[in-house]
């Protein structure tokens, strides 16, 4: 997708058959809660699915192995824990979608 400056506040997004003006910010605002950095502080801890264990950033497996990131070991040991919990709520909320529990 390409974009024109059409005038101080407005861009053009996309292509000629779907053109459209938008509003640019003026300001800047923060896109990410959590600042990047590689400094190393703050250690995030996964739950690697492969292995059965909780890992860190020094030696965790690929991101399609691992449940997180969780702010400690003990919660990323719950991981699979929280899985389930969720699963069950959300599962009786389609079933209160679609009338099942009824």
């Amino acid at each position: 997708m390409s974009r024109v400056p059409l005038s101080a506040d407005l861009v053009y997004c996309g292509g000629a058959a779907d053109f459209s003006a938008e509003k640019v910010a003026l300001v800047r605002f923060a896109v990410h809660s959590d600042p990047m950095t590689n400094s190393g502080s703050g250690a995030r801890y996964y739950w690697c699915v492969r292995h059965h264990r909780v890992e860190d950033d020094s030696n965790s497996c690929p991101a399609k192995y691992t449940l997180g990131p969780y702010g400690s070991a003990q919660e990323a040991e719950r991981a699979l824990e929280q899985v389930r919990e969720r699963n069950e709520k959300w599962d009786e909320e389609d079933a209160r979608w679609t009338g099942e529990d009824e």
